[in-house]
């Protein structure tokens, strides 16, 4: 089991301008304390052939972490379209949400993101070089993909009190990653993660 479980991630402000800033309200719920900080971090998919057009939108760390619920707003700057090759940014791409702790990711939350036009001649006969500001940003919240990973929480315990904190051997892909099946939705813009 998890000492940290997202309970409800809603997408603020989307559709959206490509250029606007991305939100977040993430719910989480911590059933240990933690000695360390949270690290969250939104990342942006500039090109499914190429992970180096990938950029980190925003890394925040979330801390002390007592046992409780939390919740806040996430925000980050869009990419830098400088960094996106430009055939890549009209179309559809990934936003990925990330959680970690000491440096061990045990949480993703990924959207596709369909960029484009909003003006239906733009849209039918598109500018040789794209004008960024008439792009609308859509995130396609209602269908996230959220993937969990097995991490140790508290490495000082030995390894009994360790092993009671992993999911089952069922539960986890042949990968080692435990991906939830269905997503409950509370609504168009929010996902709840369990």
């Amino acid at each position: 089991m998890s000492a940290v479980n997202i309970k409800d991630v809603t997408v603020l402000d989307n559709p959206a301008s490509f250029v606007n800033p991305f939100q977040f309200e993430i719910s989480y719920e911590c059933l240990a304390p933690l000695e360390d900080d949270l690290e969250w971090k939104l990342v942006y998919v500039g090109s499914a052939e190429d992970e180096t057009y990938d950029q980190v939108l925003e890394s925040v760390l979330v801390g002390p972490v007592n046992v409780g619920n939390y919740r806040f707003i996430f925000q980050a700057d869009p990419p830098d379209p400088s960094k996106i090759r430009e055939e890549d940014i009209i179309g559809v791409t990934v936003l990925l949400l990330t959680c970690s702790y000491q440096g061990q990711e045990f949480i993703r939350v990924g959207y596709y993101v369909n960029n484009d036009y909003e003006d239906e001649q733009l849209k039918e006969e598109p500018p040789q070089k794209v004008l960024l500001d008439k792009v609308q940003r859509n995130i396609l919240a209602d269908k996230p993909r959220v993937t969990k990973f097995p991490i140790n929480f508290h490495p000082e315990k030995n390894e009994n009190e360790e092993q009671a904190c992993l999911p089952s051997e069922e539960n986890v892909a042949e990968n080692g990653v435990q991906e939830d099946e269905q997503l409950l939705c509370s609504n168009q813009s929010s996902v709840e993660c369990n």
